[in-house]
């Protein structure tokens, strides 16, 4: 992760939950006085955002001795503690909602992506994410896919050429559609477009994309798929993968699976500070 680009969203984040001050902190808190604090996971998960949540307390003034138990990657199987800090504590308890959430979320979609890079651990596939992302905190998510194992899908729109059904129906058609974008595409940039069923697959085939995503077909179209593909494009299935499913999908050699339930759904893992 950019550290810069990290800290000049924090500084952001924090501005909103700050705005001109914390009101009860600076009311019921003595200036100056010295505090200390552990942040605790209340449940197993893969850990991520342990820097982050450091980054979120420098930001204010003061001292700060960050003591972490784990880094990121390291996976709890039970309630464990994280970190210890110590500084200003009006700073930890102004601080703390902010460092808490990122902690939390980051820590989610680690652990989710860890689940489903597990259930096709035994195959060649790869899980990806998608751009199925909390605007604002794309770049703390897709780290965090990172942490548990799996990988970047493209970043953002400037970032690769995936042509979904709604460009197809705007260029009239797969074949078309395919043509322009690779009449256009920067030296390098790969061509990738969506297809819906094997007369879709067989039109793009023919036209020459690079790579093809299949989407919402069940196991064993996706099967007859790969079979017409012959090892000549990439394929990506999307669409209905859960972590029931995603096991029988990676076993019928597509090459990647992009899930945005990594980034989309995951439930915020529970995560505390507590004044010692």
């Amino acid at each position: 992760m950019d550290e810069a680009a990290a800290r000049s969203e924090i500084r952001r984040f924090l501005a909103e939950d700050v705005g001109r001050g914390d009101i009860t902190t600076e009311l019921t808190v003595p200036t100056g006085r010295p505090g200390t604090a552990r942040i605790e996971a209340r449940e197993g998960c893969v850990v991520a955002g342990i820097e982050v949540a450091r980054w979120c307390f420098e930001e204010l003034e003061g001292d700060l001795e960050w003591r972490p138990e784990v880094v990121d990657g390291d996976e709890l199987r039970a309630p464990g503690i994280l970190t210890r800090l110590s500084t200003d504590l009006g700073s930890i308890l102004t601080i703390e909602r902010t460092a808490l959430n990122l902690l939390g979320r980051m820590s989610a979609i680690a652990t989710q992506a860890r689940r489903y890079v597990a259930a096709v651990a035994a195959t060649p596939a790869r899980i990806v994410d998608t751009r199925k992302t909390t605007p604002g905190l794309r770049m703390f998510e897709r780290y965090a896919v990172r942490v548990g194992g799996a990988s970047n899908h493209r970043f953002g729109l400037d970032d690769g050429i995936l042509i979904k059904d709604n460009h197809i129906a705007a260029a009239g058609g797969v074949s078309e559609a395919v043509r322009r974008a690779r009449a256009g595409a920067p030296h390098g940039l790969k061509v990738e477009v969506e297809v819906t069923d094997l007369a879709q697959l067989d039109e793009a085939l023919s036209a020459g994309a690079d790579a093809v995503l299949l989407d919402n077909m069940d196991v064993r179209t996706t099967t007859e798929a790969v079979q017409q593909a012959g090892g000549k494009v990439l394929l990506e299935s999307s669409g209905g993968i859960t972590l029931e499913n995603v096991g029988a999908y990676a076993e019928t050699g597509v090459d990647l699976i992009s899930v945005g339930a990594l980034t989309h759904s995951v439930r915020t893992i529970d995560v505390a500070l507590e004044l010692e």
